[in-house]
């Protein structure tokens, strides 16, 4: 379905909306001119995607949607300060939460944490890694490289007698949240500690801003390991562990695991907070997320908002080529249909929805 923008200024475009009037071409491109711009922040872990999305609909929209990959708890605090237009949070926000700051929340587009390494002497050859063991890496309890839990899930690499090089975020971080919800539903140290946006990690470990801080560090020293969203591994051109799942099969990360790990999940929850990390199935990737979009349901800037949903309704339909070149999952249909219902509750002052 192609999109029709009303687009002549701020507040034509608001009382158009209001009253299902049409412009035509020409007005439409003069108000994209007179668009301030459309204001995001948040999750480190979506913002390859929104980047793409928002350059492509700029060019056939004219309105420009300028994102911050600033990590989830900057996106939740900026969203609920009100300086931006709509927030990201890989870690979803809980329903009384929502409720007490007025926000709705929906996904975005589903993607995988992969635990990326730099050991030279290996290159790219794919290691394995189980949660156990991932966890007790971090957790201090594994040390090295050559660790015997290590060598037995990878018996043909030769690892060497090097100390791991810990890295992690150094930021409120919703991909560090799917992280260690992975970790506390496959290690028994992390099963106590929890999952966490900023947990309390073990001395001696690195730290890096975003997932291009962590990507950069682990680059940067020979034995590290940390964790990134794929597209970052993608993007850096780094060696990503492939994981034991819940099943016990081992899976590699690829667009058709993170779908996997997506199919069955129950999105039919308040703040449709579905959880996708350690998913059945054979093929499921085990930490799997989406980046959740907060927004208010009763927004102050109407023709802002307006456009920010027009922006995702683009990209959940004209957007899934870009979201496939960079390892995103498109959101399934009859989760857009659940998303569009939630959108219902974003209105105006008089209690219209603004789509």
């Amino acid at each position: 379905m192609r999109l029709k923008f009303l687009m002549t200024s701020l507040v034509a475009a608001t009382l158009l909306t209001a009253c299902g009037g049409k412009t035509d071409q020409k007005a439409e491109a003069g108000s994209a001119k007179a668009q301030a711009g459309i204001n995001g922040a948040g999750s480190s872990f979506i913002a390859p995607l929104f980047g793409k999305w928002a350059s492509e609909f700029n060019k056939v929209s004219g309105v420009q949607i300028n994102y911050q990959s600033v990590g989830s708890g900057a996106g939740i605090d900026q969203i609920k300060k009100k300086t931006v237009d709509f927030g990201a949070t890989d870690a979803p926000m809980k329903a009384d939460e929502l409720a007490a700051s007025g926000l709705v929340q929906f996904p975005s587009a589903i993607g995988g944490v992969v635990a990326v390494y730099n050991i030279k002497n290996l290159g790219n050859q794919p290691l394995v890694f189980n949660g156990q063991v991932l966890g007790d890496i971090y957790t201090g309890k594994i040390k090295k490289w050559n660790d015997p839990a290590i060598v037995a899930l990878n018996k043909t690499a030769q690892l060497p007698d090097m100390d791991i090089k810990v890295v992690r975020r150094a930021d409120g971080s919703g991909t560090s949240y799917l992280f260690t919800e992975y970790l506390s539903k496959t290690n028994t140290d992390w099963a106590k500690l929890g999952a966490s946006k900023e947990p309390k990690w073990m001395e001696g470990s690195i730290g890096g801003k975003g997932n291009d801080g962590v990507a950069a560090n682990v680059k940067q020293f020979d034995g590290a390991i940390g964790y990134v969203e794929y597209a970052y591994a993608k993007k850096n051109g780094m060696a990503a562990a492939s994981l034991m799942n819940k099943d016990g099969k081992i899976v590699a990360p690829s667009a058709e695991t993170f779908a996997s790990a997506a199919a069955k999940a129950d999105w039919n929850v308040p703040g449709m907070a579905a959880s996708l990390t350690n998913a059945a199935g054979e093929k499921s990737w085990p930490i799997a997320g989406t980046a959740f979009v907060l927004m208010y349901a009763k927004p102050e800037n109407i023709a802002n908002s307006t456009q920010v949903l027009k922006f995702l309704d683009w990209g959940y339909t004209s957007g899934q080529a870009q979201a496939s070149e960079l390892e995103y999952i498109p959101l399934p249909a009859e989760v857009v249909t659940l998303v569009k219902a939630e959108w219902k509750k974003i209105t105006d002052a008089s209690g219209k929805p603004l789509m």
